[in-house]
């Protein structure tokens, strides 16, 4: 298979199954670039797929295609749940301190290779170094709260609730659970599930998104050399076909879930109509309210720190500024600030802004924020025509300041971008109306120096009534 014609200069390599020719040095005849197509990882091992249907993995700061990610099959599903069933079955019999111990030994892998995790988050996502580090340690401490399971596991007791009658209750496993997670924190989010999920003594089963795979596979990696017995945790991979088995099949008890409205009603529906216990969290449009009594630096930097960072792709951006009375003359000050922010690759160490997570979800902000031209919103910065020369071919858009009012399409619509809408309130009760009537929100933050008007808000909102089901 292998050859070497030094006299002619000619070099044959092979790599990863896939041939590379590099004819002569003078003159390249023939190229062909290995792609890794990513396996399952079932019972702790990797299980390629059979599939026929596969997902491209790609670089949102370039483009280049990094991995393809296989649909899982029917029977590669029911391989997973049933590697899962079996190792619920010994691993909840495990002792919950041995269970902690996994998880502090867990914790100190995560934090011995927060760079080589972060260095995946960044190729794959887009998001820079310094928030792919945030991802990571925000999961971390999920990671060590599941240390003190001991403590959150205790069940209670009570004596002579009736005449000759005690109550005890007790905190057991479920057995098989599952996850769903999104493209936007490919470390957070798994493991706000699975290490929970595993100290208490489950299975688990994550499906990530077929756009950010390799975080996830290392994480599992890792939590195996922690300790954690094959089986225990398994990766499957795919799109709407798995979420929908995960979501139908008998064995699994529960279902953990984190993106888009559409997908977690459907998840929501299917779930709870196959007798599952489910948390979805979905769509959100979060508000920050400013009083003209506020601090004006200290706001304006708030929020441009929260509208803009992580291209504006998490679901605690804050997505909407009201802006109360004389407020509003600070829009140009605003302004100044967002200009000043770097738009480029994650692996920039200048960034501030990073690239959306592909090409079809920067052609969806670029028409959302042309609906709102066209429905007369005003565009005092506009970062559809953003040029980042070292990479031109990135899904970038550079911070973007709309003029709206709550009934045009930017601020009905969740855009996931850095872009943030401002509306205009006569006072506080009408800046609370508006939040209130929208029917999204995972929270809401309010900018002022009186007590009174920050206990009033606080007292006056309804945040988070559709956002978490």
């Amino acid at each position: 298979m292998f050859a070497s014609r030094a006299a002619a200069g000619q070099e044959i390599y092979a790599m990863n199954r896939h041939m590379i020719f590099l004819a002569s040095r003078r003159k390249l005849s023939f190229f062909h670039r290995s792609v890794s197509v990513l396996a399952h990882h079932i019972n702790g091992k990797a299980v390629p797929s059979k599939s026929t249907t596969f997902f491209d993995v790609k670089d949102p700061a370039t483009q280049e295609l990094i991995s393809r990610v296989p649909q899982a099959t029917e029977d590669e599903m029911k391989m997973c749940v049933e590697a899962a069933t079996a190792a619920a079955a010994s691993w909840s019999k495990v002792s919950v301190s041995e269970r902690q111990r996994v998880m502090f030994r867990f914790q100190n892998l995560i934090r011995e290779h927060t760079d080589e995790l972060a260095n995946i988050i960044t190729r794959e996502q887009g998001k820079t170094l310094a928030d792919a580090k945030g991802d990571i340690f925000r999961g971390l401490e999920v990671v060590e709260f599941a240390c003190g399971a001991a403590s959150f596991m205790m069940g209670e007791t009570l004596e002579n609730v009736s005449k000759g009658i005690d109550t005890y209750s007790y905190r057991v496993p479920l057995g098989v659970t599952a996850g769903i997670t999104p493209f936007n924190f490919p470390a957070m989010i798994p493991l706000w599930m699975f290490p929970m999920a595993a100290v208490c003594g489950n299975s688990f089963i994550l499906k990530p998104s077929e756009m950010v795979p390799g975080t996830a596979h290392r994480l599992v990696e890792l939590i195996e050399q922690a300790g954690c017995p094959p089986g225990v945790v398994n990766i499957i991979h795919g799109s709407k076909d798995t979420a929908q088995f995960l979501c139908k099949h008998e064995d699994i008890s529960s279902i953990s879930f984190v993106g888009s409205s559409v997908a977690g009603e459907d998840i929501w529906r299917q779930a709870t109509l196959a007798g599952k216990r489910v948390q979805c969290n979905m769509a959100a449009k979060n508000h920050a309210v400013i009083l003209p009594d506020a601090d004006k630096e200290h706001a304006l930097n708030a929020m441009v720190g929260a509208a803009f960072g992580a291209a504006g792709q998490r679901c605690m951006a804050i997505s909407v500024m009201v802006l109360v009375g004389k407020a509003r003359d600070w829009l140009p000050e605003l302004v100044q600030k967002a200009k000043k922010l770097v738009v480029s690759a994650g692996t920039d160490p200048r960034a501030d802004v990073g690239p959306l997570i592909s090409s079809a979800a920067k052609r969806r902000v670029e028409g959302i924020v042309g609906e709102a031209v066209k429905e007369g919103a005003t565009v005092h910065l506009d970062g559809r025509q953003v040029v980042v020369r070292e990479f031109p071919n990135g899904n970038f858009v550079g911070p973007t300041i709309l003029e709206a009012t709550t009934s045009m399409q930017c601020y009905q619509k969740e855009i996931f971008a850095p872009v943030l809408v401002c509306i205009s309130a006569a006072d506080l009760d009408e800046a609370i109306q508006i939040i209130n009537d929208n029917p999204y929100g995972n929270g809401t933050a309010i900018f002022t120096s009186s007590g009174v008007a920050a206990r009033y808000f606080q007292n006056s909102i309804k945040v988070s009534r559709h956002s978490v089901v």
